[in-house]
């Protein structure tokens, strides 16, 4: 009895690709997509960061922001391109293509700061579990207290200060957490693998504003962490 031939059902590129080309030409907006919204070492995105270094504009009157604007054009410009390369499942690709686009860069960032980075690098600040309350001590002092969460990745010691800033200054707005850059800033000393609240207290003489806070409590504090050169602004 002759033994029949086994047939085999073969797949190459061209099953679900129609154009390769777009497939690299795609590439180019994804990646600087990703970069422009690069979570580190700063809070605000990687492209936020350079952009204010080269002073120019991040928001427009309307508050639309030009950074995140521009993020987001580069990766509807690749997902159509990727549209274009694909043959079919091009709604999965497309899908895939956005959660990386959404979880990579923090986790790259993240997996940084855990294994390979040093110094100020390697500092994690919680703002969302920081906080300051401000009251009058006296007609002339205000005194503020402020507790922020830190944790030090890094098996070394590692020392910082602490620099506030406001959120989002406005012409009419009373200054309020960069009042406690008063006299001195603030220096943190973190042993390696700690993760540690700090508490800062300030007596903050206003005798000499002509108007300034009675009182008041702020939560995601912005702060700016410095050692030597090193700077984040966080």
């Amino acid at each position: 009895m002759r033994n029949k031939p086994m047939l085999y059902k073969t797949y190459n590129d061209d099953t679900f690709m129609k154009d390769r080309k777009f497939i690299y030409i795609a590439l180019v907006p994804f990646i600087i997509s990703m970069v422009l919204n690069f979570p580190f070492p700063h809070k605000n995105p990687y492209g936020e960061t350079v952009v204010t270094a080269l002073n120019i504009p991040i928001r427009t009157v309307n508050g639309f922001h030009y950074v995140g604007l521009a993020s987001l054009l580069l990766l509807i410009a690749s997902l159509s391109l990727l549209g274009k390369s694909l043959r079919k499942y091009h709604v999965r690709f497309q899908f895939l293509a956005i959660m990386i686009a959404i979880f990579i860069p923090p986790f790259i960032a993240s997996t940084y700061q855990k294994t390979v980075a040093t110094g100020i690098y390697a500092i994690s600040y919680q703002s969302d579990e920081s906080n300051c309350n401000f009251e009058m001590k006296n007609e002339t002092t205000l005194h503020g207290v402020c507790e922020l969460l830190f944790e030090n990745y890094n098996k070394g010691n590692t020392q910082f200060t602490v620099e506030f800033y406001e959120h989002y200054p406005g012409e009419d707005d009373l200054p309020m957490l960069s009042l406690m850059n008063n006299d001195a800033l603030y220096v943190v000393t973190l042993k390696g693998k700690e993760r540690k609240r700090i508490v800062i207290k300030k007596d903050i003489d206003v005798s000499q504003m002509k108007n300034h806070i009675e009182w008041g409590q702020a939560s995601d504090i912005t702060i700016i962490i410095k050692s030597g050169e090193k700077t984040r602004k966080l």
